[in-house]
């Protein structure tokens, strides 16, 4: 069930699921109960639920399989911590050079515009 702690319901779902398959209680392979049941037995919504399922499938826990449902992914399959970290500070490298070439291309049009309205 989720409790009013101030922490939002997907992340108290997800920690609850992550605490699971850490713990072993949901072992490699096996199906994660259905969204309308895990909303029943945390007492949330659809969407809180699908939320949390979200978190552990971008955290490598889980796998979905088009029509049959969300397992439990073995260590084996999951992306390694460092292979995770890698990819998270290209991204942010990415992010940052992205925002200097839009401020370039900003400055420019401001200038080209600046110029044509003389």
């Amino acid at each position: 069930m989720v409790k009013n702690t101030g922490r939002p319901g997907y992340l108290q779902i997800a920690d609850d699921l992550r605490a699971q398959i850490q713990g072993g209680s949901l072992a490699p392979g096996t199906p994660l109960p259905s969204t309308a049941q895990l909303a029943e037995q945390y007492d949330a919504s659809l969407s809180v639920v699908k939320m949390a399922v979200g978190i552990l499938r971008n955290e490598g826990l889980v796998i979905g399989q088009q029509g049959k449902g969300v397992f439990v992914r073995d260590a084996d399959d999951s992306p390694a911590a460092g292979e995770v970290a890698e990819l998270r500070a290209a991204v942010q490298d990415l992010s940052v050079r992205l925002a200097k070439v839009e401020e370039q291309l900003a400055t420019s049009t401001t200038r080209r515009s600046g110029r044509g309205s003389r």
